[in-house]
Parts: C-alpha cells; structure tokens; sequence
C-alpha cells in the first residue's frame, strides 16, 4: 500500500515535515520531456511534487538511450508524456498528472499554465519562438519560471523570477532573424563557454539530422541544480540565483563559473561572444539542428564545432559496406589527403579508386607516402568489417597505372569472425604535437606494440635521454630542409586551413602544435615565398618552429620508434604491406592510451639522396638532405634502407584540434565504372 508519507520520508532533514507536505500541493509544468525534461520529471517526482503539467508530441527513438531516462526498449515508438507519467506514477501513484500530447502551442498556454506555481524548461535548442511565449506568459502571471542546459558534461541555469529581468529583457530577442535569435540563445545560456575544448569528434554532430553529441552526465546535472532551485523556490527559502546571474558547472574541467550579465545580451561582452558565435557557427546556426526532444544545450554541445558529415553520411538504413566505409574513411593519410574514392558495386564488394600526390607534393616520392595510406585504409577496413561479421579479401588490379592503382575488396560473410579489437581505436585514433610524457613505456606496451605490425616487420626503439636527442636533431634537420625550400611551401600553403580546430581535407592550424603568437607570424609569412625566405633569412625564421615542432617534442617523449620491413618494400604492394603495419602499431598505441607523432619527413628526403632524384632548386638543402641520410644509417645502420615509418610515443592529453575526414558521400568515385579499364586524372579526386 503506498504512503506518501513513508515514499518521501528520507527528504525530510533537509526538508521539514511541513514543507513536504507544502511540496504535495505544488504544481509544475515542463514542457519539453527528453534527455532534460524527462529527468526533471523524475527528479521532482521524488522530491515529493504532487501535480505537473507534462507536453511534448514525441515518441521515444533508439537513438535516445544514451541520455534520456524514458528510453528503452519497452518505450521505443511510445509517446513520451505517456511513459514519463507512467513512470512518475510509478513512484508516486497518487500524482496529479495533466498531460499535453500535442506539445506547447500558441493555442494552449493559457490552460498550460493554469494553476501552475512553477516552470521548468525542457524544450530543443531551437523551439525559440514558443519558449519565448512561455517564458512571457510566466512572467506576465507571475510564474518563476527555470532553464537548465545541458552543455557537453555540465549544466548552466538560468531563472527567471516574477519582477526580475525577463526573459526577454536578457536573452534581447526582438525581431532579429532565426540564425541571430539562436546566436543569442546560445551566448545567453553559456556566457562562459566552459564546455568548449573537449569535444574530440566534431563528425558526430549532424545538424541536417537534427542530432549531435550529449551525455547523460550533463541531463542529470541539469535536473539536479534546477530541482535544487525549484525546491528554493517552490519553499520560498534559500537564495535563488536569478537572472542577469547564472551558473556554469563544468564536470569535466572540474570548474564552476558564476556569471553576470547586468544587461544581459545587450552587455559588450556578450555582443563580442555573439559576433563571434555567429562568424564561428553561422551554418550550425542557420539549420534546423539536434533532435527536438534534447533541451536547450544539446544544440550548444552541436554548435562546438563545425560537422564534417555531409547529407549522405550512412544513417540508420545504410548497408553494412556502407558502415565499415564510414569508418574506414577515418584511416590516417599525409596532410589529410585522403587519396581513396570508393565506388560501391555490391554489399560485398567495393572498389577502391587510389591516387597519389606525386605531382605536386615534394613529400610523396614515387607516390611512396599515398601508397602507405592506402594499406592503411585497407588495414581499417579489414578490422571495421570484423564488426559485421565480415572477412576482406583485396586483389590489386596490375593493369592499373602505378598513378592511380585499383583495389577490388570483397567482403565475406564470416559468422564466427572475432570482433577485431583494434576497432574501438578507430575513431579515437588522432594526432597532437605537443610534449608528452618521459615516463618509459613498460615492458607490456612494448611488446603489444612490436607483435602489432605483424611478421616481415620489426619495431626499434630509441629510448633514454641520449637517444631521444639523436632522434630529435634528426628531425630539426629535416625540418630545416622542409622550412628552406620553395616546393615545401607550395605544399604548407595549400594544406594548411587557418583559424579553424577542425578541417575536413586540410590541417588546421590549430593542430599543428605552434603558440598562437608563432601562429600568427607562420600565416604573415606565408602569405608569399618572399617572405619565408626574408623571415628565414634576416630573423631566424626556423628556430622557432623547429624549437617547438621538433627539438622540444623529440625530447619530451618516452620513446622514438623505427618501423622496419625485414625486406626493402618493392612497389605498390610492399608499400601497402607497411602500411597496414603502421595503422596497427598506431591503433595499439592508442588502445593504449598513448599519442603517437609521427616523423615520416627524414625517410623522404634520404629516399631522394639514395635515388639520386633531385626534390629542390636549393643547394644547401640538397646539402642537408646528404646529411639526414648519413644521420639515418648512423641511427639504424643496414635498416636504414628498409625503414617504412618514423615516430614517437608517450602519454599526453588527446587532441583538442585535428583534421577529420570528408563526409562519405563525397569520397564515393564519380568518374567511370572501374570495368572500364581507363582512370582519368581530373576524376581521382573527383
């Protein structure tokens, strides 16, 4: 037999009998019942609220579970103001419930919030127009009203007291247009941005989709920093942070930030945060973004970065090839060029169109450097297929030209195939150029990592102090080369994307390990050849960048590493060999949690020394080139011909800016059918 008095008796202590029993009698709305709503439901429930007002017109997805405390997979395809109420009266069967099943509306408001002593709120980021309702028609019958959001692995709060300054009078609304009014929505909400910085995969926000990143951390704190005011405020005791004051709790960075806006948007502060919102995330801002049920700061968590997904990135109806591709696109290649297109013949079979940038980039001899990505891809797609249950099998057409070599790929259905572990590296899988941990790697890693590249391959290592300063002069000397000459810089000219933490077929600059001072003098400068070579020249323009992209990193590492072929690769398909080789010493070494740099710029340019091939119209770097080579044989003796990669690892924090991958719509081969037997240059990147 339920007593609510025996159900909610724990409160009390914190509660008095009496307000216990006040708190029977109150009556809140939500509207909005997802990831936040639902939990303030429940949340309140349990604090002893006796009546609600609960609206939404959904119904719960799959794709809900992560967050939203209604899902499961009793509830998929229910209505969530069904489930919810079921849910609350299950803990409280003598709730007074009055659901809304068509949501909030112009139309129904007023009955909304008749009796109402409290509103929190629970809508989607960009339902702005009907909160800005609510919230008017709170403040006009004098209902506090609540807004928690929900921002990466924190929550901001926001109330709106009867008297105080409105919704309105804060957020500066007015007439402004749809992408301004959420540029405002989101400045407003997060002044301090706390939760800027972690979000690791910006492809997982898909605003066309109306999804993106959440966790259930932040709806939880959501609900209990607003249940919390909603108990001040429904008890009329306690102070109560209202509006132009919020509060930022960050889990994640451990910080709780209070702010102050005393004009709320209006404030120059706040201007500057929305200019910069606006210039940073206009086309996040101008779609119609993340699901409709996960409250205001899911659209925050969508908007802290730019998506690379594209309209045909596989959704829920792909096909498995489909799937094993979208992850496979994520394979590691030099300066993110990607060179791969795929072209979908079958459910089980798949061409791979390769190219190479031999032409135009001084770093890819003989197509060596795009050839070792190439395996690398068809290494990730080998243990992205383990997933499905899938074994690859891969035969080289030879009749294709060396410039543009095809791979045709099967995919077999192998039941008893064990899930590659490997895989959940995929995606995680990154690189940062800043220190890292001295701390030497344990016996285990190692050994992990030398059986990871696999037979006919072999892993030295060049550890302690002296040896990592060997490693670290040779790549400042090569770097000296490839800061000293015109055909490099062709090359950082064009792959380099300025003012950007993510890019899609670039690398950001933000990426690239260098103090925003040195950034800002990198980008002058190469803005022409002129003025590299004057920088170079009068002021010493590569101590800096080697400094810190080279000498500074190659110490603070634990180890340098040289993956080595027991015999020199030959061709395309020796180069395909090493580089599944790396992809799997790469994803090991992230299994492990460590950060893998990779130093790959001393085997080019000793390649053109053996080969006698000339790379420069620049004697003293064709000088220091011989030098380089000379250093590499020093350091690995007869292996120094056979080495397929260079690197170091360590412990460090993971990427906060990085190049992601082109949506997979985009990587799909428009040029002829394979069957044709002709590949034509302007088609390899099409």
């Amino acid at each position: 037999m339920f007593s609510y008095l025996q159900a909610f008796d724990r409160n009390v202590g914190w509660v008095t009998e009496a307000e216990q029993q006040r708190l029977r009698v109150k009556r809140v709305a939500i509207a909005g019942l997802g990831g936040v709503g639902g939990a303030h439901v429940l949340t309140l429930t349990r604090l002893g609220v006796g009546q609600f007002n609960l609206a939404d017109f959904d119904h719960f997805e799959i794709h809900n579970f992560n967050r939203q405390v209604g899902a499961n997979v009793h509830s998929v395809g229910r209505a969530k103001v069904d489930v919810m109420a079921e849910m609350a009266t299950a803990i409280n069967p003598e709730l007074d419930i009055r659901k809304f099943t068509d949501g909030v509306y112009a139309g129904n408001l007023e009955s909304f919030l008749d009796g109402v002593d409290l509103y929190v709120d629970g809508l989607d980021f960009f339902v702005i127009e009907e909160r800005r309702r609510i919230f008017a028609l709170c403040a006009q019958r004098g209902i506090p009203a609540i807004t928690a959001a929900p921002l990466g692995m924190g929550a901001a709060l926001l109330v709106f007291l009867p008297g105080r300054m409105s919704f309105e009078e804060y957020f500066r609304m007015g007439t402004a247009s749809e992408s301004e009014k959420a540029a405002r929505f989101l400045a407003g909400l997060s002044p301090s941005m706390l939760q800027m910085g972690y979000l690791v995969d910006p492809s997982r926000v898909d605003l066309a989709a109306r999804k993106g990143p959440s966790t259930p951390m932040a709806c939880d704190l959501c609900a209990g920093i607003a249940g919390t005011e909603a108990l001040k405020i429904l008890l009329g005791r306690g102070g109560v942070i209202a509006a132009p004051w919020g509060v930022h709790f960050d889990a994640y960075k451990n910080r709780l930030k209070r702010t102050w806006r005393p004009a709320g948007n209006a404030h120059p502060m706040q201007r500057a945060l929305i200019a910069l919102t606006k210039r940073r995330y206009a086309s996040a801002l101008s779609g119609e973004s993340v699901s409709a049920d996960a409250g205001p700061g899911a659209a925050a968590a969508a908007s802290a970065a730019e998506s690379d997904r594209g309209p045909g990135t596989p959704g829920s109806g792909a096909s498995v090839v489909e799937r094993i591709l979208d992850v496979a696109r994520w394979a590691p290649s030099g300066d993110n060029s990607q060179p791969w297109r795929f072209e979908v013949c079958s459910d089980s079979h798949v061409v791979v169109h390769a190219f190479d940038t031999r032409q135009h980039c001084v770093y890819d001899l003989e197509g060596k450097a795009s050839q070792l990505s190439v395996g690398a891809l068809l290494e990730t797609m080998r243990i992205a297929s383990s997933v499905h249950g899938r074994t690859l099998r891969t035969v080289r057409r030879h009749d294709s030209p060396d410039e543009f070599p095809l791979v045709d790929v099967w995919f077999d259905d192998t039941p008893t195939q064990a899930i590659d572990p490997l895989h959940a590296s995929i995606l995680e899988r990154s690189v940062q150029r800043k220190p890292l941990s001295t701390r030497p790697l344990d016996g285990k890693a190692k050994a992990r990592l030398e059986q990871s590249v696999g037979p006919g391959f072999t892993v030295i290592w060049f550890e302690g102090w002296r040896q990592r300063l060997r490693m670290a002069w040779l790549a400042a000397r090569s770097a000296k080369i490839r800061l000293t000459i015109p055909e490099a810089y062709a090359v950082h000219r064009e792959i380099i994307e300025w003012d950007a933490r993510y890019s899609e077929d670039r690398v950001p600059d933000q990426a690239l390990g260098a103090d925003p001072l040195s950034l800002r003098s990198m980008r002058w400068a190469m803005a022409s050849w002129g003025r590299v070579s004057m920088m170079n020249r009068y002021f010493g323009g590569t101590f800096a960048p080697r400094l810190m992209l080279d000498l500074l990193p190659g110490l603070r590492c634990a180890a340098h590493f040289a993956i080595v072929a027991d015999i020199a690769p030959e061709g395309i398909d020796g180069q395909l060999a090493a580089g599944a080789a790396v992809q799997r010493f790469w994803l090991t070494a992230t299994s492990l949690g460590l950060q893998l740099q990779p130093q790959y710029t001393p085997l080019v340019f000793a390649d053109y020394v053996r080969k006698g091939t000339a790379f420069t119209s620049v004697a003293a770097a064709t000088r220091r080139a011989g030098i380089v080579t000379g250093m590499l044989s020093r350091l690995l003796g007869s292996g120094a011909q056979r080495t397929v990669f260079l690197g170091r690892v360590g412990s460090g924090s993971a990427a906060t800016a990085r190049s992601v991958r082109l949506p997979l719509e985009r990587l799909r081969w428009t040029g002829p059918a394979s069957n044709s037997g002709q590949i034509a240059s302007s088609d390899a990147k099409a």
